[in-house]
């Protein structure tokens, strides 16, 4: 007998069939009449298969005190139609077997709502609540959406490293990678030789794969990364992780327009799988964590993204009236208060931000002819506020020494990013976007640690 996952036969299960199920208690109740109702979920989907155990099942006296919450079983039986409101079918069992025995007595997941702090120190068990089984799989979708995407366009998926000796945003919150006896080091307090080092050099955690794409962009053609990056950054808010998985395409010939039209059609894309496919998953969200959810979502999906240059939005804010908490001023990257208010109050619908001041943002990006700003863009979307960020690329020798130099870095650290400008420099474009900031968009989780699955904070590396 073929073993069915629970999401396949609450679809299509008949009564009359045979099947055999396996899965963990979610709960047990023994009625009067000498049975016992066990709902059993496989983590396959949110909804439980409920079991119909008879009283005199062969051994239901010795199994009965071990079927506890968290246990695992396997059943087998005939499907029945089920007289209970919300479920089409159940299972009548006709054997049962106890797979892992789950102590009742010191269990940490009961039937009640445990809050999410709570469950962030369980993290190796909390994928079995209907919250992080339900973010799992819509992890899932995405990933697989993501992919899907690219691949239809004929974008080439590309590895790269995880390990690096260059820090792409110049801002050198990075994780150092050393096989240096550390505890030595500090007892001789000297200063350190790299050369001894593994890569005879400084090296560390990558927070972005963006130059290395555009060694391939620049000789495959269009291509993307879909990988883990890494911030050490000192931050205990709800928006940070200090590991993260970032998509990243990078297109040569690319302009701006085209950057801008390329990831409204990602994000849009992306969200309208989601909906699809996720539909029991995300009416849980939207009626047990944010019941604005469906209705963001559905504004991404149905209405055209706005196009604003950065100064146009500062005027707009500037003239809106009232106090921000984080003063606006030309000059000045915005921050998420800004963000949500042209999304969710001005405009209505999401924005895509263009054409920032050179000051604020990296090396990389193509210097306009004004001299003050840059050819970047962040996609703004309701309730999250700035979901991509991207650019066209500097493509031009001269000005991409200039601005290595202007932001405190050694171009000879980068020659062979300056090389691609060498050897048929063409314009180039990309974005980034933080995966577990598009899975918070889509759940309404208001914190991203609850967004991935073994969250990665300040004093906290466990599991």
């Amino acid at each position: 007998m073929t073993t069915r996952r629970i999401v396949q036969i609450l679809a299509d299960g008949q009564p009359g069939e045979s099947q055999e199920v396996r899965g963990w208690v979610r709960t047990r109740r023994d009625s009067k009449a000498g049975l016992s109702f066990v709902e059993l979920n496989d983590g396959s989907c949110l909804s439980s298969l409920q079991l119909v155990v008879p009283g005199d099942l062969d051994g239901w006296d010795e199994l009965v005190a071990r079927v506890t919450t968290g246990a695992s079983l396997k059943a087998v039986g005939t499907l029945k139609e089920s007289p209970g409101q919300g479920q089409r079918v159940e299972l009548g069992v006709e054997s049962l077997e106890v797979i892992g025995e789950a102590d009742a007595d010191n269990y940490p997941l009961q039937k009640k709502r445990h809050s999410f702090e709570f469950l962030r120190e369980i993290a190796h068990l909390r994928p079995r609540t209907n919250t992080f089984g339900a973010i799992a799989r819509i992890r899932n979708v995405l990933s697989a959406a993501i992919h899907r995407f690219f691949q239809d366009r004929g974008f080439v998926y590309v590895h790269t490293p995880i390990i690096t000796t260059s820090d792409c945003e110049g801002a050198g919150e990075m994780f150092q990678v050393t096989t240096l006896n550390l505890q030595r080091l500090a007892q001789v307090q000297t200063e350190i030789d790299y050369g001894q080092d593994f890569f005879g050099r400084p090296a560390s955690l990558t927070v972005s794969g963006q130059l290395e794409a555009e060694i391939y962009a620049t000789s495959v053609g269009d291509c993307y990364t879909f990988g883990p990056t890494f911030r050490a950054e000192n931050s205990n808010t709800s928006r940070h992780l200090a590991e993260f998985w970032m998509i990243e395409p990078e297109m040569p010939f690319y302009e701006l327009p085209d950057n801008m039209d390329l990831a409204e059609s990602f994000i849009r894309s992306v969200v309208g799988e989601v909906l699809e496919r996720c539909s029991e998953d995300m009416e849980f969200f939207n009626k047990r964590i944010d019941d604005t959810v469906l209705a963001t979502l559905a504004n991404i999906t149905d209405n055209e993204f706005i196009r604003l240059p950065y100064t146009e939005a500062v005027e707009i804010l500037e003239g809106a009236g009232r106090e921000w908490e984080y003063p606006v001023e030309w000059g000045r990257d915005l921050q998420s208060e800004h963000e949500r208010f042209l999304t969710e109050e001005h405009f209505g619908q999401p924005v895509i931000l263009f054409d920032y001041p050179r000051t604020i943002k990296p090396f990389y990006m193509r210097c306009n002819d004004d001299g003050k700003t840059v050819r970047a863009m962040d996609v703004l979307v309701p309730r999250v506020g700035e979901i991509i960020g991207g650019s066209q690329r500097e493509d031009r020798l001269d000005v991409l020494l200039e601005r290595i130099t202007e932001c405190g870095m050694d171009p000879e650290e980068y020659w062979w990013y300056v090389d691609l400008r060498r050897y048929g420099s063409v314009p180039h474009s990309g974005f980034g976007l933080g995966f577990e900031r598009l899975v918070q968009l889509v759940t309404g989780m208001s914190n991203i640690r609850d967004c991935i699955p073994f969250p990665r904070t300040p004093k906290s590396a466990d599991f």
